[in-house]
């Protein structure tokens, strides 16, 4: 190959890698780690799916590295299996479509931290509420009277927040926010 083509060559996969850093980075919003990022971007990026020896080898890590990542990219939605006649190893390829991974991470990690934090203020009001009957102490009832309205405003939040998780995963989302273009990248 000609010195001019590979140096071409080199500027696009230099340029690509700081936009797959880019992608790690950003990922970290939704809790995952820049490592997966990077082995998502890299799939992206990719134009046929992969192997985790491909995988491997594009991000120098360990094939049990890649292995988790794929599991946890899979889990969100973000990768998926990919088939090719007379390939026996496991393929993979990103999932193209970034509105749907979106909105099934957002949904996924949202809903579960929002109901959890709707089962704490429930035991905390139980646990107050029992308080409040065993107290003789009537500053302290008074107390937990207000932090027992402060905890029931915090609980109508998060069931607005669970409507609006709602919208996200349903793709209603999309009727108030359109999607900018709904045509998926080149393979």
């Amino acid at each position: 190959m000609p010195e001019e083509k590979k140096n071409d060559w080199e500027h696009y996969e230099e340029t690509i890698e700081q936009f797959i850093q880019v992608i790690a980075k950003n990922m970290s919003l939704y809790g995952v780690t820049p490592s997966i990022g990077r082995l998502y971007g890299v799939l992206y990026f990719s134009e046929d799916p992969m192997t985790l020896d491909d995988m491997r080898d594009a991000l120098e890590m360990s094939k049990t590295s890649m292995s988790t990542g794929v599991r946890a990219l899979s889990d969100m939605k973000m990768v998926e299996p990919s088939f090719k006649k007379g390939v026996r190893k496991d393929l993979y390829k990103s999932e193209e479509d970034w509105y749907k991974s979106f909105t099934s991470l957002f949904g996924s990690r949202w809903r579960h931290h929002t109901e959890t934090n709707i089962e704490e203020a429930d035991e905390t009001i139980h646990e107050l509420e029992n308080l409040k009957e065993e107290t003789d102490d009537d500053s302290l009832k008074e107390k937990i009277n207000k932090d027992i309205e402060r905890l029931e405003y915090a609980q109508n939040y998060y069931r607005w927040l669970l409507n609006f998780i709602h919208v996200v995963e349903s793709g209603e989302i999309f009727n108030y926010v359109p999607k900018i273009d709904q045509k998926k990248p080149p393979k």
